[in-house]
């Protein structure tokens, strides 16, 4: 078995609860609250500029032309191309998406995400173990799409179904990319470096779901005690 079939394979059980959980729910029924939505867009958008950042780290420890101009192209779509989806969210809460995003800040849950796939990229001059721990992103995403197309018999009307057949139909080319180059790396690697990806893999799946539920609960720090 592929090394990228084993790791999604040990994260299918968080996608599961990740896709069972009220805010995936809630996009589901088309009644997640706004307020829950309007803390996802604040974080989220910080969220991407970082992830953008991430991949723009990578370009010195890579050597070929092909995989800088995936790394570029990537770079790309988080600081962008992710904005259509953010402004099918900003609509259904009826607020404008750069007034919502204008506050943004680094919720708990967020912030140590990020500093995991920072680590990453600061700890290795392998690449690998950056793109093991970016890779649940953009695969979390297009699992829960497309099992919410496959299942759910949404409305024509559904204020939320663009949203889902975003990030069904946009990911296939990149989780190919991601699987393959970790499928590379993964061959030539020893048991203890296979497993140090899958853990990458694994955990940031984990903080997709922290993320979805801190979104959820509007968490925010407390410092109160």
């Amino acid at each position: 078995m592929l090394f990228s079939e084993i790791v999604k394979r040990e994260a299918s059980t968080i996608i599961d609860g990740i896709y069972g959980d009220e805010f995936i729910q809630g996009m589901i029924q088309g009644d997640i609250p706004e307020e829950a939505i309007k803390h996802y867009l604040r974080a989220d958008a910080r969220y991407l500029f970082e992830f953008a950042k991430i991949y723009a780290l990578l370009i010195p420890k890579v050597d070929s032309k092909e995989e800088i101009e995936f790394l570029t192209e990537q770079i790309a779509f988080a600081a962008s191309g992710e904005v259509e989806a953010h402004h099918i969210l900003a609509d259904y809460v009826k607020v404008p998406y750069n007034e919502i995003i204008k506050e943004g800040e680094w919720y708990p849950s967020a912030d140590h995400y990020i500093k995991h796939m920072y680590f990453n990229a600061y700890h290795y001059d392998d690449v690998a173990y950056t793109i093991a721990a970016m890779a649940p992103c953009p695969y979390v995403y297009q699992q829960i799409a497309q099992r919410a197309l496959r299942e759910v018999d949404f409305d024509a009307n559904h204020p939320l179904k663009a949203w889902f057949e975003f990030y069904a139909e946009g990911m296939d080319e990149l989780m190919e990319h991601i699987d393959t180059w970790l499928n590379a790396c993964a061959e030539h690697a020893s048991d203890a470096e296979r497993e140090q990806l899958k853990r990458n893999f694994l955990e940031s799946t984990m903080h997709e779901r922290n993320f979805f539920n801190m979104s959820y609960h509007q968490e925010t720090w407390n410092f109160g005690g």
